[in-house]
């Protein structure tokens, strides 16, 4: 099965989602501004990286989880990928698209919105990071349903 973690910009919710499933980052506590900087792609993520599907990791049941930054029109995006896959000689059963959306808060919003559209890094940077402590806990909660999913074979949570 392939685990494809999506969102907005794919700089925040997505690859954090992507470093809980793969045990980069406790599920326990909050992970401290150090270690959520030392996760592949957190807040580095630019527009050209909409739609680009990128590697993280091999779960420790041996499914691939990617992320994917799909911009402002995720179903296109979605369908794009599953038909992609198909076209490519996969099974589209064998994707499981998962929304980080839902865990977004609004600190998360703007400090990615000014880090990463703006530029502003050295003022967005700090939001954003406070913004994705405060919404840790909802982002672990979601991926533990898709790992207890990933376990009892269900193909799809959209």
């Amino acid at each position: 099965m392939k685990v494809v973690y999506t969102c907005y910009g794919g700089a925040h919710s997505s690859p954090v989602a992507a470093a809980v499933h793969l045990g980069w980052l406790p599920s326990d506590r909050a992970p401290t501004a150090r270690e959520l900087l030392g996760v592949p792609r957190f807040d580095r993520a630019q527009s050209k990286d909409f739609g680009v599907l990128e590697h993280m990791g091999r779960d420790e049941d041996g499914h691939d989880v990617y992320v994917l930054g799909r911009g402002p029109h995720p179903r296109p995006v979605e369908r794009a990928l599953a038909s992609g896959y198909e076209a490519a000689g996969g099974n589209a059963d064998d994707l499981m698209i998962v929304c980080t959306l839902p865990c977004v808060n609004a600190a998360m919003r703007v400090g990615g919105f000014v880090s990463r559209r703006l530029g502003w890094v050295a003022a967005g940077r700090p939001v954003a990071l406070w913004g994705t402590r405060r919404a840790y806990f909802a982002i672990v909660r979601l991926v533990l349903e898709t790992k207890a999913a990933l376990r009892a074979g269900r193909q799809e949570r959209k």
